[in-house]
């Protein structure tokens, strides 16, 4: 994982862990913090990108039939 870059202000919050993922990750001397902020971003990313699919699941479908029926536009100008 990248490490996050943040600027701007943070909230403290409470995280609730079963004790040995607690345990094992201190004595690894893993920075709960970093992890769970990058692991949220990591999930936010996916919930925006599974909710934008749904919102626009029409325009995809209907998009994906024109293509199927008539090509890719300006297929003939690939080089690959």
């Amino acid at each position: 994982m990248a490490h996050a870059t943040t600027v701007g202000p943070r909230k403290a919050t409470n995280v609730t862990l079963p004790v040995d993922v607690y345990e094992r990750a201190k004595d690894l001397g893993i920075n709960f913090s970093r992890t769970c902020e990058q692991a949220l971003r990591e999930a936010i990313k996916v919930e925006e990108g599974r909710r934008w699919a749904e919102e626009h699941a029409d325009f995809i479908k209907h998009t994906n039939e024109w293509v199927e029926k008539n090509g890719l536009p300006l297929a003939e100008y690939r080089t690959f």
